[in-house]
């Protein structure tokens, strides 16, 4: 039957990423729209810095004016609207503050991804914001989505095994967020990540996969995570369907350049 050309569409769930741009397009902004694409939701991006990014680093990075972020922000939000916000690379205290600013005065669920360093060890925020990440963006989300180095560098919690997840996950709550995911893929043995709201646990496992191209892993699991928030799921249910899209996407990972590849963020499609 064929549709009735004038009847109203409806857009699909909106969806915000306010990071870096990452020009080898394995991660950042980048891996955000793919992930959102992938799931089923309309992206939208805030740009707060550019990266100069191959599959060896970071070569350099440069930071957007807070004005412009600001007017960006105001640009998407006060004419579109969202369902739920992801933060990614910030760089800097007074795009930390701005974004954090943004964040408590919307009503949409946000997904804090508290970027440090680059999947190669570039430090892509600068030593002085992480107070401010600490004091005005982590009380601000509704999920925060730290790698044991980022809990490290928020906490001076230091985990070496699975047992230190619940200490590290206590300690980043500490800091303000209605939810933690304190993600253990670099222990030792299978893959672990805890998830935790001060008094419920949840754990996710899975495979670990024989394969180096892993860039963009973290970018894309709280766009996931956004995502399915966005398309109205509870938090734990939220970050299950986001693992078990990363998962396939890190399995599916290929080779770009002469380093590390990005994941594959339509593996689904293949």
């Amino acid at each position: 039957m064929q549709q009735n050309a004038s009847a109203p569409r409806q857009a699909p769930p909106l969806v915000l990423t306010i990071a870096g741009s990452d020009s080898g397009g394995g991660a950042g902004i980048q891996a955000d729209l793919k992930t959102m694409l992938a799931l089923g939701v309309h992206g939208m991006s805030v740009i707060a810095a550019v990266t100069a990014q191959n599959s060896l680093g970071v070569q350099g990075y440069w930071e957007l004016p807070a004005e412009a972020v600001r007017a960006q922000l105001d640009s998407v939000l006060s004419d579109i609207g969202v369902h739920a916000i992801k933060t990614g690379m910030l760089a800097s205290t007074v795009l930390v503050e701005t974004v954090a600013e943004a964040l408590a005065a919307s009503d949409a669920p946000s997904v804090v991804d508290p970027v440090g360093v680059s999947k190669h060890g570039d430090s892509l925020l600068a030593p002085d914001a992480v107070a401010a990440v600490r004091s005005a963006l982590l009380p601000a989300a509704t999920v925060v989505t730290p790698n044991l180095y980022e809990v490290e560098q928020l906490t001076g919690v230091k985990v070496v095994d699975e047992r230190g997840l619940r200490e590290a996950a206590e300690a980043v709550k500490a800091l303000g967020p209605r939810w933690v995911l304190i993600k253990g893929g670099h222990l030792p043995g299978e893959p672990a990540d805890l998830l935790f709201d001060g008094e419920r646990e949840h754990r996710f496992s899975a495979p670990r996969h024989d394969n180096r191209h892993t860039h963009g892993t973290g970018c894309t699991l709280a766009s996931a995570i956004a995502s399915r928030l966005a398309l109205g799921d509870d938090v734990p249910a939220a970050v299950g369907a986001a693992k078990e899209y990363v998962t396939g996407a890190i399995a599916a990972g290929f080779p770009l350049g002469a380093g590390i590849g990005p994941v594959d963020h339509g593996w689904r499609w293949r």
